[in-house]
C-alpha cells in the first residue's frame, strides 16, 4: 500500500520540534508534523498569561544542540521561549514539514500502515509518533452555578487578553504552578485579588534576574562557559533534587530547609504561614519555584481563601463557610487533565484501542512503546515526567531512540517494530515497585497518579534514563 509519508508526528511543541530535527539528522526527510493550532509551540503557545515563565533555568530548558546565548533572564519568560522554538524550527528547516490547523481524532493501524483521521481528511504513514505531551488538555472544575456568573471567566491557559483587569475584583481559583506566576502580576492591577487555595504547595525561592551584558557577551564569545553552566544545573537536579525525591536523608533535609526558609522569610503572619504550609511530604506533589508569590500575598489588595468553594453565582463565589466574594473576573488556574493519556485521540491497534490497553493506568516500555501497537512511538509518554530536572533532557534521549528504531526497521527490510508484552510488563513492574518507595506514592490526590498507579513520573534520574535508552538492544523487539 502506498502511504502519504514515512512518518507522522503529532504535536509541534518541544517534543515534535526535537523529533523532527533528529529525523533530519538521520537523513529522514519524509515526515509531516501535524498540529491542531495555527502555529508551533505547544504549551508555550497556549500559556500566554501574565508572568508566564519557565521553572527550569533557560540554559537547561533548551536543546543541547541549540544553545541560546541571548536569553534575557536566568529563568526565561514565555515570549522568549516561544520565539526560541520558532527560531530553532527555522534554523533546522522544519517549517516545510508542519501542517497546522489539523486536529486529529483517530489513528488506526493495519498491515504496516497508520491511517490518521484529521479535520482535513485522512493521512497515512508507516510510523506514528506522538509528541503531544502530558500537559495540554485544560481542566476546568465543574463548579455548581459557574454558568450563571455575570462577569468574565476563563482558564489561565486560554488567557483572555481583551479583559482589562485594572481596578477589577478578581478571583483566581488554584494556587499551583501557573497560579504562582500569574497572581503577582494580576495583583499589580486588580483592585482586590482573592486567591482560592485548595492545597498549599512547597515552594523554593527562584531568584530570577536579567542576564548582564557581560554574561551575554561571554555566552556568545566563550560558549564553553555556557556548557559548563548547563552541566552544573544538570548535576544539581540529578544530584540534589532527585535524591530528595528518592528518600536520601541529607538531600531531603537540604530541600526542606530551603523551602521553610523561603516561607519564613516572606510570610511573617503566623496564621497565613500555617495556611501556606502543606501537610504532605516535600515532593509528593510538584515542588514550585517563585520569587514573587509569597510577596504578592502580603499585599493589602490580596487575600487568601482556604475554605472550599460551594458554588459560583451571578455575583461571584460562595464558600462552604457561607462567605461571599463578589468579583468581576474569575480565572481558573486549575491545571490540566493528565490522565487518561490521549484523552481526545483514539489510538487503535490491530487488536484493540490504547484506551482499552490502559484500563488499569497508562504504561509503556521506556515510556516510548506499547505492545499491540506496532510502529507507534511516544515522546514524553507514561512514566517519563520529571520532578527534578529538565524534560528537554528526556525528550532528546527519546528522539534519538525512536529514530534508531525506525532506522532499524528499514535496515532489516521489515515493515514494523513492536515491543513484546513480557518485556513491557517486566519493565513496568520494576518501575512501579521503585516508584512505591519514592515520595510520589505518599498521596493519591496528585496528577502523577491514575487509580492508585503512578503513571506520569520516571523512577530514576535522567542519567539512568539516557543510559537505558542508549543501550537498549533492539534484538529484544519484534520485527515483522
Amino acid at each position: 500500500m502506498t502511504v502519504d509519508h514515512q512518518i507522522i508526528i503529532i504535536g509541534a511543541g518541544f517534543s515534535g520540534i526535537g523529533m523532527g530535527i533528529e529525523l533530519k539528522n538521520n537523513g529522514i526527510e519524509d515526515f509531516k508534523i501535524l498540529e491542531k493550532a495555527d502555529t508551533l509551540g505547544g504549551t508555550w503557545r497556549e500559556n500566554s498569561y501574565p508572568g508566564a515563565e519557565c521553572d527550569i533555568p533557560s540554559a537547561l530548558y533548551s536543546y543541547s544542540f541549540a544553545p541560546n546565548p541571548n536569553w534575557h533572564h536566568v529563568w526565561s519568560k514565555r515570549d522568549q521561549i516561544f520565539q526560541y522554538q520558532k527560531d530553532v524550527a527555522e534554523e533546522y528547516k522544519l517549517m516545510e514539514h508542519f501542517q497546522f490547523g489539523t486536529r486529529i481524532s483517530k489513528a488506526s493501524y493495519e498491515s504496516g500502515v497508520w491511517t490518521v483521521t484529521t479535520s482535513k481528511g485522512t493521512i497515512t504513514a508507516n510510523h506514528l509518533i506522538s509528541a503531544i505531551g502530558q500537559l495540554h488538555e485544560r481542566f476546568t472544575p465543574d463548579i455548581k452555578g459557574k454558568e450563571t456568573f455575570s462577569g468574565h471567566q476563563f482558564h489561565a491557559a486560554k488567557w483572555d487578553h481583551s479583559v482589562d483587569l485594572r481596578d477589577q475584583r478578581v478571583a483566581v481559583i488554584g494556587s499551583a504552578a501557573s497560579a504562582v506566576q500569574l497572581i503577582p502580576e494580576v495583583a499589580k492591577q486588580a483592585a482586590h485579588l482573592k486567591v482560592f487555595q485548595r492545597t498549599p504547595n512547597w515552594m523554593m525561592e527562584k531568584p530570577n534576574r536579567a542576564y548582564s551584558r557581560l554574561e551575554k557577551w561571554a555566552a556568545r564569545r566563550l560558549p564553553f562557559l555556557s556548557k559548563i553552566y548547563r552541566w552544573f544545573l544538570y548535576v544539581l537536579g540529578d544530584g540534589v533534587l532527585y535524591p530528595a525525591l528518592n528518600g536520601n536523608p541529607l538531600a531531603k533535609w537540604f530541600v526542606k530547609l530551603r523551602v521553610n526558609q523561603n516561607l519564613r522569610k516572606h510570610i511573617k503572619d503566623p496564621e497565613l504561614r500555617k495556611q501556606l504550609t502543606p501537610s504532605y511530604k516535600i515532593g509528593a506533589k510538584r515542588i514550585l519555584f517563585s520569587h514573587t508569590f509569597y510577596q504578592a500575598l502580603n499585599r493589602d489588595n490580596v487575600s487568601l481563601e482556604t475554605n472550599a468553594i460551594q458554588e459560583i453565582n451571578s455575583n461571584g463565589i460562595l464558600t462552604t463557610n457561607s462567605s461571599q466574594f463578589d468579583c468581576d473576573t474569575i480565572v481558573y488556574a486549575t491545571g490540566f487533565i493528565t490522565n487518561p493519556f490521549f484523552k481526545s485521540i483514539e489510538i487503535e491497534g490491530p487488536n484493540g484501542t490504547l484506551r482499552d490497553a490502559w484500563q488499569n493506568g497508562a504504561q509503556a516500555y521506556l515510556g516510548t512503546h506499547v505492545h499491540g501497537f506496532p510502529n507507534f512511538h511516544m515522546m514524553y509518554g507514561p512514566n517519563t515526567n520529571l520532578g527534578h530536572n529538565s524534560i528537554i533532557i528526556m525528550i532528546e534521549a527519546q528522539a534519538k531512540f525512536i529514530a534508531k528504531t525506525i532506522r532499524e526497521v528499514h535496515r532489516r527490510s521489515k515493515n514494523s517494530i513492536e515491543v513484546p508484552q513480557a518485556l513491557e510488563d517486566r519493565y513496568n513492574h520494576e518501575i512501579q515497585q521503585r516508584l512505591k518507595r519514592m515520595v510520589f506514592s505518599e498521596i493519591s490526590d496528585s496528577w502523577y497518579m491514575d487509580r492508585g498507579k503512578i503513571t506520569n513520573n520516571w523512577a530514576g534520574n535522567t542519567i539512568e534514563y539516557r543510559r537505558r535508552l542508549a543501550n537498549q538492544p533492539l534484538e529484544e523487539y519484534v520485527f515483522s
